[in-house]
């Protein structure tokens, strides 16, 4: 069976211009080659640094940005062949901030039934009790859709947002950071309130955060984001467990366990995050690594399949180094 979402080789740059004529003065490589393949009913975690590309390549995913190279294919079918409106039914998006993403001038009830309006679903009393049905799957009220966003608390918002996201009965939905705008005891609800649904309802997820422990907690596979390119990806229990690329044990290192006697030493990173206008030749990562040598300056690392079943694109696991 062929996976739900995959990507092949995707690239998105973005042309800086400059001057009044506007000249192109450099490009961004915001994602830089990415491939990857996500199967129905699984959700895979997308972590990295603050511009490391991650929302790009979910804007990517979404038909929301095209891609400059590369294809995205979602159920069997590239983005391109697919009629944009049949492929909001089928893919939907989670955005970071749960009050900007809803009109403030609307209802909720409004809100959650636009998409049954747009796509013309159900009769009206038929979209009516859609969206009762959504409110209490979410954890709110059916008279909750006569109230306007700024009388709801952020979890509440957030799960409005949640509502409106599943009226289409999507199959793929992009989660972009849905619960760091939020506080703690809240986020754990969320991601209940998530798992659940996913179970309830066969979705498939692409979540994207810096949180590793969110990760962690919701995803069966992890993939490591680093200027613009996947460093490691595989199983979430396997990479959490025994991460392989530097960069990603940089990233564990920082985890807070429950345990404090099983703290892990800290890794800490020198520099800051090169620029995409400019990345560095070869690993894109071997200005910061403390284990890099020679062959990391001069030649770039493909994604390499282990026997644990991770993917890891680090010259440190090639055959030759072993």
């Amino acid at each position: 069976m062929p996976p739900l979402l995959e990507l092949i080789n995707v690239t998105k740059h973005f042309k800086v211009t400059s001057g009044l004529l506007g000249l192109q003065s450099g490009t961004v490589r915001a994602v830089d080659g990415v491939s990857l393949q996500v199967e129905q009913g699984e959700t895979l975690g997308l972590v990295g640094e603050s511009g490391c590309g991650k929302s790009t390549l979910a804007k990517c995913i979404m038909g929301l940005e095209k891609v400059t190279g590369g294809e995205v294919i979602f159920d069997n079918k590239t983005l391109a062949g697919w009629d944009q409106k049949k492929l909001r039914r089928s893919m939907q998006m989670i955005f970071q901030d749960p009050y900007s993403s809803l009109n403030p001038r609307q209802k909720i009830g409004s809100i959650i039934r636009e998409g049954l309006d747009i796509h013309n679903i159900g009769s009206k009393e038929e979209r009516r009790e859609k969206v009762n049905y959504l409110l209490q799957l979410v954890g709110l009220r059916s008279e909750h859709g006569n109230r306007y966003p700024h009388e709801f608390s952020g979890g509440q918002r957030q799960r409005v947002a949640v509502a409106r996201t599943l009226a289409l009965d999507p199959k793929l939905i992009v989660c972009d950071e849905p619960v760091s705008a939020l506080d703690v005891s809240v986020q754990a609800q969320v991601l209940g309130m998530l798992k659940d649904l996913q179970t309830q309802l066969r979705l498939t997820y692409v979540f994207i955060s810096h949180d590793l422990s969110v990760v962690s907690h919701i995803s069966n596979k992890v993939a490591v984001m680093y200027l613009g390119r996947i460093m490691e990806i595989g199983p979430s229990k396997v990479l959490f467990k025994d991460p392989k690329h530097p960069y990603t044990q940089a990233l564990m290192s920082a985890l807070l366990l429950p345990d404090p006697t099983r703290q892990p030493e800290r890794i800490a990173l020198t520099g800051d995050l090169p620029s995409p206008m400019n990345p560095p030749t070869g690993c894109p990562f071997h200005p910061r690594c403390p284990q890099a040598f020679e062959k990391c300056r001069n030649g770039r690392p493909e994604l390499m399949a282990l026997d644990t079943g991770v993917q890891v694109a680090c010259w440190l696991h090639t055959p030759s180094e072993l």
